[in-house]
């Protein structure tokens, strides 16, 4: 089972490899939900870890219906990540209607037949989560989709995750990486019951569930038992 985990300095993506975490989302500003970090972040980042990382590429927290100046903005930023030696990027667009912005996505898909894409939770707010599912799927950079079932979290959406990975495998299409709320205290009952083979951890793995106070290395030998 992969682990990813969220993390925003250097000395965070550092310190998650060293624990044993698989791979990683580098962000800015977890407070909103999680921006594109800086360039100097993803540069030093990227020279200082071997692990996968996986770009957040969200220019604000508004929303993820975007302005066609927007769009140039994240096309620009997903080169930029490029030329760094970047291959994983964060990202994911809407229609007004809430359903997946697929132009957005080839596009951003198009920019280098390297790039490894995984949607994240703007996928939670679609109308038809197996209808998103299999338009997405349709772009071949798309590796995995970041998702709590279209709930506010894991535990409330489990069972609409247990469908979608249920739905992957059958497809064989883009993984379902379950995210949103995990923790110590129901890990054990979402794993069992949703059988993904990876899952993204927030604070739920931090030290008293706080950022600025860095994993919690008990915490993730835990989780990485349960798997």
């Amino acid at each position: 089972m992969y682990i990813e985990a969220i993390v925003q300095t250097v000395e965070e993506a550092i310190q998650a490899e060293k624990f044993g975490v698989d791979r990683l989302e580098l962000v800015s500003g977890m407070k909103e939900g999680g921006l594109t970090p800086s360039y100097g972040t993803i540069k030093k980042v990227l020279e200082h870890v071997n692990i996968p990382v996986q770009i957040m590429v969200r220019p604000h927290s508004y929303h993820f219906i975007y302005t066609a100046c927007e769009l140039d903005t994240i096309y620009e930023d997903i080169r930029n990540i490029v030329e760094l030696g970047g291959r994983g990027i964060v990202f994911g667009a809407l229609h007004r209607d809430s359903t997946i912005n697929m132009d957005a996505l080839e596009t951003a898909a198009s920019i280098s037949d390297e790039l490894d894409i995984t949607v994240h939770r703007a996928f939670d707010e679609v109308p038809s989560l197996e209808e998103a599912y299999l338009s997405i799927a349709e772009c071949s950079n798309v590796q995995r989709i970041l998702t709590s079932g279209g709930s506010s979290n894991c535990l409330e959406g489990k069972q609409s995750l247990k469908s979608l990975v249920e739905l992957a495998n059958s497809s064989r299409g883009p993984s379902i990486l379950p995210g949103g709320g995990l923790n110590m205290d129901n890990f054990n009952e979402i794993h069992y019951f949703v059988q993904a083979d990876q899952y993204h951890f927030g604070t739920g793995i931090q030290t008293d569930g706080d950022f600025s106070k860095g994993l919690d290395a008990e915490k993730l030998q835990v989780v990485k038992r349960i798997s």
